[in-house]
């Protein structure tokens, strides 16, 4: 039989070979392990002592009263009703004045992927509604004892920078669109290079392009496409960068990076996006005489109603019918050089003769009038009264960036040129 004694001595004995044998790894850095005895626990003495307290008391939570928040995004082809049973609104008279209310008038002009909120009840009653109006004010629409009100919240906007990069596969609209690039940012980049770049003829397959754009933000959500910062287009191998750098307090204009302005004197073509149908040409047979003329200017092939700007700063001299022109507009500039624009289905309003036109400005509309198969726009582009080609015509340039200007410019396109730098082969970024 064993005695406690015996028992305890192999019991430290076992406590000596667990330590031992855990200890090999260590047995390079440690010397020796001592066993400390535990020290011995004396008993306590507990004391039971019961206490009352309070409760608070507790009311029952009133399931009728409970609210319920959605928030929905407006979908392309909604309807009021579709919208509101998204967002489980079963409310007639919430219905009614969303539907007609000049107060809802905001809402039934929200632009698709805008977010809409709603409080309702248990059952689909409408408690408020918000959402951010095309301009960044937030609205919220809230239920009252009288029926409907909204108060208008003013815009707490946040500038955001983006970078994005695009190749051309078939157009520039269709590169844009592949990277989610605005439409507004995508026109200014047409505008920035139309006077080194014609987008309808000089494009090529795998041409590339990075854009740097602001965005304004309004609690989170988009509201409102910026100027580009900087760009840079890549166009048959030859690369074009420009920046964007503020004058003065009302003015700024787009440079290269060593202060020459993109802003030419002239646009390369007065319509943002199209094809040109015919080019010049000294003789070509007419598609609706059937006769071989001379074709003295370009044909842009565009849809009835596409915009047509005029392509220099001028004095409008001549507005109306002109033979197979049809309607036409015609625009003199500094003196020696004239444009025409001809086939219009109508005329911007207020366009007369004698009347300043700046560069970009909508003069009027792609048509078919006079002499035409189809809805096109006649341009002519006239040096001392004789057409030259608009697509190879040396454009006079505008004016640089002034001596007095240029270490701050070279500061400001230092800066925008680096984000460009540093994400020109990145599909998308955001920069803080």
């Amino acid at each position: 039989m064993l005695t406690q004694k015996t028992l305890t001595q192999e019991h430290k004995m076992r406590l000596r070979w667990i330590v031992a044998l855990s200890s090999l790894p260590l047995l390079g850095v440690l010397t020796a392990f001592g066993i400390v005895p535990a020290p011995e626990v004396q008993p306590t003495n507990l004391k039971t002592v019961v206490e009352e307290i309070s409760l608070p008391n507790l009311a029952r939570g009133d399931s009728e009263t409970a609210t319920f928040w959605r928030s929905e995004r407006v979908q392309r082809g909604d309807t009021l009703v579709e919208l509101l049973r998204r967002l489980s609104v079963e409310d007639a008279a919430a219905s009614e004045y969303l539907r007609g209310d000049r107060g809802a008038e905001s809402f039934r002009q929200l632009a698709v992927g805008k977010a809409v909120q709603a409080e309702t009840g248990m059952e689909g009653n409408l408690l408020a509604l918000r959402y951010l109006s095309n301009d960044g004010s937030q609205i919220i629409i809230e239920k009252s004892a009288s029926g409907f009100t909204a108060r208008t919240l003013p815009p707490q906007l946040e500038e955001r920078v983006f970078v994005r990069s695009g190749e051309i596969k078939s157009s520039l609209f269709a590169a844009t669109d592949e990277i989610a690039l605005p439409d507004a940012a995508a026109s200014q980049l047409a505008e920035i290079f139309g006077g080194d770049i014609d987008f309808h003829h000089d494009l090529r397959k795998g041409d590339k392009f990075t854009v740097a754009y602001e965005m304004a933000y309004s609690n989170g959500e988009p509201v409102r496409t910026g100027r580009i910062r900087a760009a840079e287009f890549v166009n048959r191998g030859k690369t074009y960068r420009a920046v964007y750098f503020q004058k003065d307090e009302n003015h700024g204009d787009y440079y290269t990076p060593e202060g020459k302005s993109m802003h030419k004197a002239f646009l390369r073509s007065p319509l943002e996006f199209s094809r040109v149908s015919s080019g010049f040409s000294s003789s070509r047979l007419h598609p609706v005489l059937g006769t071989m003329r001379a074709h003295k200017g370009v044909d842009y092939a565009a849809p009835t109603g596409t915009k047509v700007k005029v392509t220099a700063d001028g004095v409008v001299s001549f507005v109306g019918k002109q033979g197979g022109h049809g309607n036409m507009v015609s625009v003199d500039h500094q003196g020696r050089y004239t444009t025409v624009y001809g086939h219009l289905s109508r005329f911007a309003d207020g366009i007369r003769r004698g009347q300043r036109v700046g560069q970009g400005d909508i003069i009027g509309y792609v048509g078919a009038t006079g002499l035409a198969t189809g809805p096109h726009l006649h341009y002519e582009f006239k040096i001392n009264g004789q057409q030259r080609d608009p697509l190879r015509v040396a454009l006079p340039d505008g004016t640089p960036v002034s001596a007095s200007q240029k270490s701050a410019f070279l500061e400001t396109a230092g800066s925008h040129l680096q984000q460009l730098a540093m994400l020109r082969n990145t599909s998308q970024a955001g920069l803080d």
